[in-house]
């Protein structure tokens, strides 16, 4: 099967949710809206479309970085997995259309953001030889 992969453009409409699954995998979800806008040369405004609402989850450190960085109301561009998912209780049923992100940012055509990159544990290990067990390894073997 294969996957289809989609770019969404719109506004957080929910706040990120995080959480930690039984096998300790970072998850993070929150609520996308999108909608397009045209503009009707015949009355020379711009009209608005109804809003599509997507669902976004994220994993891992994703997950983490989302949950530190996206906030309701902020302009984003989202990329990932398509899903639609059927689902009915026992007075209704619906559709969720949901996007197992790749990549979330801001959108940029809309303001601005700072970046600021995330330190691994490998990368403190790779800095300091006294934390590293090969450098011990070749100093106590010197």
């Amino acid at each position: 099967m294969n996957d289809i992969i989609t770019t969404v453009i719109g506004n957080a409409v929910t706040d990120v949710s995080l959480r930690t699954t039984s096998t300790g995998a970072s998850v993070a979800s929150f609520r996308i809206a999108s909608n397009s806008r045209r503009f009707d040369k015949a009355t020379k405004t711009w009209i608005e479309q109804d809003p599509s609402y997507l669902s976004i989850t994220a994993w891992s450190q994703l997950a983490e970085n989302v949950a530190l960085s996206v906030h309701k109301g902020q302009a984003l561009v989202v990329t990932g997995k398509l899903k639609v998912k059927q689902w009915q209780d026992a007075e209704k049923s619906g559709t969720n259309v949901e996007i197992d992100a790749t990549a979330i940012g801001h959108d940029l055509n809309r303001g601005t953001s700072e970046f600021t990159k995330v330190k691994r544990v490998s990368e403190f290990y790779e800095q300091d030889p006294w934390l590293n067990e090969t450098a011990d390894t070749e100093i106590n073997a010197a």
